[in-house]
C-alpha cells in the first residue's frame, strides 16, 4: 500500500527565545520491507537543514535557528510504499539454543542490555518466565510474552509520559503504546531474545500520533515486527521511522534553545491512503 504522511509540530512560546538547535527524525528508513518514495521537511522560521544518519542507521535533520523567535513550525510530508513480509505461522521455527548465536549476528548486542527506559530486572525475569512456562521455542515464546503485555497493561491515554521508565509501567500496569513496547522488550532481553524499539507510524482512522512496537531478531527469519499494544505482528499499515535500544535513541524531535520554560506544543499527525 501507499500513504502519505503529515506531520505537524508547533511551538509557542510565551517570550522569545533563542539558539535553538534540534535534531528531527521523522524521515521513514529505507527498508525492504517499505519504499520512501518522497520526504520533505519544512521549518519555520527558516533554517539550514543538514542530514545524516545515527549508529543504528536512523536519518536525523539537523537544523539551529540563532535569533530570537516566539514560534516554531516543523512539517514532514512523507509519501511511503510498504510492502512487509508475509506473517510467521504460529509454530516452532527458532529454538531457545539457536538464539545463543544472535549476539554475534546483525549487530543483536546492544539489544540484549539494559538501556535507558528498559531494565532486566529480577521482576521482568520472573514475569517472563511465568508468561512463557513450557515454551521451548523462542518464536513461540515471543508470541506469548505479546500476548502477555496485551493483557497485562491496560491502555490508557495521557496515564503516562515520553519519559515513563519500564519499572514504573510494571508497577501501576498501565500506559500508551511506547509502555507497551519497552514492557515487551525488557520481558524479551531478560530470555536473551535481541529486541529492539520501533518508532513510526500505523495507519488508521484515529492516527493522530507516532506509534511504537518492536523488533525481535529470529535467527533464519531477521528482524521481525510485533505490536504488542494490538497483539499482533505488524504489516502494511505500519510505516518505519526508525529503531534503537528504546524511545530515547528516537524521539521524533529533540534539542535545546536559551529561553522561557512556558511554551506550548500542538502536535498534528495525518495519514492517507494513496493511489
Amino acid at each position: 500500500m501507499r500513504w502519505e504522511i503529515l506531520h505537524r509540530t508547533r511551538y509557542t512560546y510565551a517570550t522569545p527565545v533563542r539558539d535553538s538547535f534540534n535534531d528531527v527524525r521523522l524521515q521513514p528508513m529505507p527498508i525492504p520491507e517499505q519504499t520512501v518514495e518522497s520526504f520533505l521537511l519544512k521549518v519555520l522560521p527558516a533554517a539550514r537543514l543538514t542530514h545524516s544518519t545515527d549508529f543504528y542507521s536512523n536519518w536525523i535533520q539537523h537544523f539551529e535557528i540563532v535569533e530570537p523567535h516566539s514560534h516554531l513550525l516543523i512539517e514532514a510530508n512523507s509519501r511511503v510504499r510498504t510492502h512487509p513480509p508475509a506473517p510467521l505461522p504460529a509454530e516452532p521455527l527458532c529454538s531457545f539454543a539457536q538464539m545463543q548465536a544472535a549476539p554475534n549476528i546483525e549487530r543483536c548486542f546492544d539489544y540484549l542490555q539494559s538501556s535507558h527506559f528498559v531494565e532486566l530486572s529480577p521482576e521482568a525475569w520472573k514475569l517472563a518466565l511465568d508468561a512463557t512456562d513450557g515454551i521451548g521455542d523462542a518464536w513461540l515464546a515471543i508470541l506469548a510474552l505479546m500476548n502477555f503485555v496485551h493483557g497485562f497493561l491496560k491502555y490508557e491515554s495521557f496515564s503516562t509520559h515520553v519519559h515513563t521508565h519500564m519499572s514504573e509501567v510494571l508497577r501501576d500496569r498501565r500506559g500508551v503504546c511506547q509502555d507497551f513496547a519497552h514492557l515487551m522488550i525488557g520481558l524479551c532481553r531478560v530470555l536473551k531474545i535481541p529486541a529492539r524499539y520501533v518508532s513510526g507510524y500505523l495507519a488508521t482512522e484515529a492516527a493522530s500520533a507516532t506509534h511504537a512496537w518492536l523488533e525481535v531478531f529470529v535467527p533464519g527469519h531477521g528482524w521481525r515486527g510485533v505490536d504488542p499494544t494490538h497483539n499482533c505482528q505488524i504489516g502494511e499499515t505500519y510505516i518505519k521511522i526508525g529503531n534503537g535500544r528504546d524511545y530515547a535513541d528516537v524521539p521524533p524531535i529533540s534539542g535545546n534553545y536559551r529561553g522561557t520554560r512556558d511554551r506550548k506544543m500542538e502536535v498534528e499527525v495525518k495519514i492517507f491512503p494513496v493511489n
